[in-house]
């Protein structure tokens, strides 16, 4: 809210009111179905809070563009909110069909996560069109003037002329080196799958003082085999993940790992803590558990395959007809499977020496699918306005057209990964440790997504495109 008030001045606040208009409109939705608003649900919808901003911003460079073409006040802000909509459709459009596809395949939390995402898409456009629009119009038509930026940020990007293209075989370079390290990582050392994939027992243990997770995770490893041990929110929880004859089913067994666990962890506790206390987790105690069959978790890591490859010839094929040049749609593919290998590879070089759990669960699915999306968002708007500068400058050189392009979107681009950056970071920081490991997945995404977008999926259009024409 405040940077878009520094960046945008009065219209900012106009942003603003719109934004917050869009969160009362999700949650009256949201109550109105009845839903249950799991942690994934939350950050889909602060996620949400997040790209809403970004066609705000597309309307409001539009319209600083306009400007600075010396036409009208009001010839300006129409021209602005018209030029802008194509983009902002197909931005949204793409983030949306994947979010249906995460619906469609996703179970439990990671279907509330989809619900809520697909609502705030919604929502989104419609604040972004009709209500700023409406109170952008007002203004002008009580004050006859308003601003779109500050004295601070009047010319920020407006006269760049970033050589980007002349820098690809760098980012080429750069890219191989940081895939070929996460392709590496992931074939030695694998990622840190969690039971949603493997099958097992998660329990939520509380304790009556501060434990060491450490210390507790070798006096199981003697005692399960396996176990993974992980501080869970407050210094006193812990999460207990262990393998532990997980292909055995029946009530033997689950009585069996709770009797170890007893046997384990009770000295742990101040005062002496009776079994039947112990297992009913009132206070202190085993306070959750789930299990997993290998059957079940064989079916869900199918579905997250089948989710994250669907979502991928869908858009593949939107952006074909769209864009009507098979280009556009290599570029932006080859753009999300860079995005997707990075993140994955980072996951798997940490996971060892992170603080916060950085299993591969099902959460973990639902940010990879929202790196695509916010990736193809990003993308397809660089796109849109490359196509744009190709119709009107059709006497240009491929590769000037392509970087005046760059250039004219290079604000949007910063304004809404900052935006976007700082929402997550603040549920990162305050969204406690559950989903800690789930926003981390998508800062990454984030900042890969803003750097593919300009130097991979561009680069590769571009010189499949140049390849074409000669």
């Amino acid at each position: 809210l405040v940077w878009m008030i520094f960046y945008y001045g009065i219209s900012g606040i106009f942003a603003d009111i719109a934004l917050i208009f869009n969160i009362v409109l999700i949650f009256g939705i949201l109550a109105g179905l009845g839903a249950v608003l799991t942690l994934p649900g939350i950050a889909g919808i602060v996620l949400t809070i997040g790209i809403s901003v970004d066609a705000n911003v597309l309307i409001f460079e539009r319209i600083r563009e306009e400007i600075r073409k010396e036409k009208g006040l009001k010839q300006s802000i129409s021209d602005g909110f018209n030029n802008a909509l194509s983009s902002i459709l197909d931005a949204n459009i793409t983030t949306g069909l994947t979010a249906l596809v995460l619906y469609i395949f996703g179970t439990g939390p990671i279907k509330g996560f989809a619900t809520t995402l697909l609502i705030g898409i919604a929502t989104s456009l419609f604040t972004a069109i009709f209500i700023t629009r409406l109170l952008v119009d007002n203004r002008v038509f009580k004050t006859g003037k308003i601003s779109f930026s500050t004295k601070r940020t009047k010319d920020l990007f407006s006269n760049l002329s970033i050589n980007f293209l002349i820098k690809r075989r760098i980012s080429y370079i750069l890219s191989s080196i940081i895939l070929f390290v996460s392709l590496t990582s992931l074939l030695t050392q694998g990622l840190n799958q969690g039971v949603d994939f493997l099958g097992g027992r998660s329990y939520i243990v509380r304790f009556d003082k501060q434990v060491s997770s450490s210390d507790i995770e070798s006096s199981l490893n003697s005692s399960l085999g396996s176990a993974e041990v992980k501080t869970f929110g407050a210094a006193n929880q812990l999460k207990i993940t262990t393998k532990y004859k997980v292909d055995e089913e029946g009530l033997d067994v689950d009585q069996e790992i709770k009797e170890i666990l007893y046997e384990s962890l009770s000295s742990e506790y101040l005062e002496e803590i009776a079994y039947e206390k112990f297992t009913l987790g009132e206070d202190v105690g085993i306070m959750s558990s789930i299990k997993v069959g290998p059957t079940i978790a064989d079916d869900i890591k199918q579905n997250s395959v089948i989710a994250i490859f669907g979502s991928l010839f869908i858009v593949f094929f939107y952006i074909l007809l769209r864009f009507q040049k098979w280009q556009f749609s290599i570029g932006a593919v080859s753009a999300v499977f860079h995005d997707v290998l990075v993140v994955l590879g980072i996951f798997s070089l940490t996971y060892k020496i992170m603080p916060f759990n950085m299993e591969i669960n099902q959460a973990f699915i639902a940010a990879l699918l929202t790196v695509i999306g916010y990736s193809l968002n990003d993308t397809v708007v660089v796109f849109d306005r490359i196509r744009e500068y190709f119709r009107i400058h059709s006497s240009w050189e491929d590769q000037k057209t392509v970087n005046a392009a760059l250039n004219s979107t290079l604000s949007r681009t910063l304004n809404t990964s900052l935006t976007t950056l700082i929402v997550l970071s603040a549920i990162f920081i305050f969204g406690g440790e559950s989903i800690r490991g789930f926003m981390f997945a998508l800062i990454i995404g984030v900042i890969v997504g803003t750097y593919s977008s300009v130097f991979i999926a561009t680069p590769i259009m571009f010189d499949s495109y140049s390849k074409r024409v000669k």
